[in-house]
Formats: structure tokens, C-alpha cells, sequence
């Protein structure tokens, strides 16, 4: 299979798209990630979990260090990207590839913890784009300037910050507002809900941490939310 010398975004979409990871990504996983984002992209090795279940992707972009021999061989003409730079990883490759109102990624958290920590840079280095990430246990997203949720009260509601961010809340235990975050002083873990959650922030570099089954709602939430300006 011989890689495309065409120039980003290799997909264009007005529907959010699946983003496949080389990690861990069991069947449930692509059901909820489908049932939201039915069209598909993989990152390099990512292709394996897709083509195994059937699913053929719209495109494989990456520095194709990973794809198995086979793989490559059953993918359609112009369906390999390849971006051979070993500056970033593959996530970082494909999320500025790409072009969605909404992306799911499955396949980029658990396993390795330096991977993980990665994924999450990567989420912060593309602020525009409206990216969760779904883990065994939670999802993730950067916060937008603004974001309306409602959820189940007491549920787990957790801020990290990858920077120095300031914002408000309403419909927490413990409110935000005033509060200077940075990852080596003030957090923002082990929140809770107490009622329909408002967050602002000041910059795009707070991450927000929900129980998995909070899909559906994140999903919802960031559609409506206004997206960062690009990095």
C-alpha cells in the first residue's frame, strides 16, 4: 500500500469521527464510541483493533511504525496517511489531520502511563479541537471557555490543570471561583456534583475528568460549547 501525498486534512467531516489508538480498546468501547461518531480515522497501529472487528477506516494517519504488513495490505488505495516526523506522536498527528465538529478517541488512555500522559499533552496543544477521550473508568476533555452540563448529583467531577488557569462554577461542592490552579500548587480532583454545573475558564489548559457513563452528556455538553481559537 503506498502512502498518499496529499496535504492535511486528509478527512473533512460535519459529523464527529472515531479516533483509534494503538491502546487497549475493548468491543463496548466502539459501541459507545460509534454510537456518537459512527465514521472512523486510526492512528498507525490503531488500524488492528479496527480492521478486527470489521470496521474499515476512513484513514490511517501516522508515522506508520506500527501497522502490521497485513493491515496495511487490506486497506483501500489512499487510505494511508503517512507524516514520517518523529517530533510528535501519532494522536497529535491525526488530531491535526483531521476535520470534525466532535471527536471520540478510543485506544489512547490506560496501558502505558507516559502514552497517557501524551494523549492528554496533545488534548492541550489543540484546544480547537473538540476531542474527549474515553478510558476504562473516565473521560476527558479540555474545558472550553464554557461549558453547561447536567449531571447525576454526587457525581465525581475532577479538574487538572496543565497551567496556570483561573475560572468559576456553579453546581459544586467546592466552587472554583478565585482560585488560581497550576499543576504544582492548587487542584481541582474529587469534586462533586450538586446541581447543573457551569464552568468558565480564563485559557484552554484545564482538563475535565468525568466518570465514563458521563459520555452522553460530555458529548452533548461540548457541542454546545464555543471552541478555543487555535494554539
Amino acid at each position: 500500500m503506498t502512502p498518499t501525498t496529499a496535504e492535511p486534512p486528509f478527512v473533512e467531516s460535519r459529523k464527529p469521527l472515531t479516533l483509534v489508538g494503538g491502546g487497549h480498546v475493548t468491543d463496548e468501547d466502539f459501541v459507545l464510541s460509534l454510537g456518537v461518531a459512527p465514521e472512523v480515522v486510526a492512528a498507525d497501529g490503531g488500524t488492528r483493533a479496527c480492521l478486527v472487528r470489521g470496521i474499515l477506516p476512513r484513514a490511517v494517519i501516522g508515522d506508520m511504525d506500527s501497522i502490521l504488513p497485513e493491515d496495511r495490505a487490506a486497506l483501500a488505495p489512499g487510505t494511508i496517511h503517512e507524516l514520517a516526523e518523529q517530533d510528535t506522536t501519532d494522536f497529535d498527528k491525526v488530531l491535526r489531520s483531521v476535520s470534525a465538529p466532535l471527536f471520540i478517541g478510543v485506544g489512547f488512555l490506560g496501558a502505558r502511563l507516559d502514552h497517557e500522559l501524551a494523549s492528554l499533552g496533545v488534548l492541550l496543544r489543540h484546544p480547537d479541537k473538540k476531542c474527549i477521550l474515553l478510558g476504562s473508568h473516565d473521560v476527558i476533555f479540555t474545558c472550553p471557555a464554557r461549558i453547561d452540563l447536567q449531571l447525576p448529583i454526587g457525581n465525581r467531577f475532577s479538574l487538572f490543570p496543565f497551567g496556570s488557569v483561573m475560572g468559576r462554577s456553579e453546581g459544586l461542592r467546592w466552587p472554583i471561583d478565585g482560585l488560581r490552579f497550576n499543576p504544582l500548587g492548587q487542584l481541582g480532583t474529587s469534586n462533586e456534583v450538586t446541581g447543573p454545573v457551569i464552568l468558565e475558564m480564563d485559557g484552554p489548559q484545564m482538563l475535565v475528568i468525568l466518570p465514563r457513563d458521563a459520555l452522553a452528556e460530555a458529548v452533548n455538553a461540548l457541542k454546545r460549547a464555543p471552541a478555543w481559537p487555535p494554539a
